[in-house]
């Protein structure tokens, strides 16, 4: 009995696990929210992001467009794409997203995403990065 009811348990989590990992993320409803929230201040074509990269994040062509140096995102492959390796902090410390100036102005600060906000990214484009 006892190992009949670790085996239900078991393959109940394993459904709970898939599940959780197969939901779709929409860029409208889940992605577009964490970049406007953290990324459009600089990144809305004119801020300062913009005109250091010309990525602008106003909506899913230009997020798709990447920058002057090319795509930031790679459909279907997070770790391949440098938005979700910037804002999960796999490159350079100078370089993490979002980076903020401290209150003083002198020194750069970073704000980060959360990790459910750096989840929702890397699914999304997992996912193949869907305008949806």
């Amino acid at each position: 009995m006892r190992n009949y009811l670790y085996a239900i348990f078991t393959a109940a989590m394993i459904l709970l696990i898939t599940s959780a990992c197969s939901q779709k993320v929409s860029f409208s409803s889940d992605v577009k929210p964490i970049l406007d929230t953290h990324c459009l201040k600089c990144h809305d074509g004119k801020g300062e992001g913009s005109a250091k990269s010309e990525f602008n994040v106003v909506d899913y062509n230009s997020v798709l467009k990447g920058t002057k140096f090319g795509a930031v995102v790679v459909p279907g492959d997070s770790s391949s794409s440098t938005l979700y390796r910037m804002i999960s902090h796999q490159t350079d410390p100078k370089i993490h997203m979002p980076p903020h100036k401290s209150a003083t102005g002198t020194e750069d600060i970073h704000i980060y995403l959360t990790r459910n906000e750096i989840e929702t990214i890397q699914n999304w484009i997992d996912q193949g990065a869907l305008d949806n």
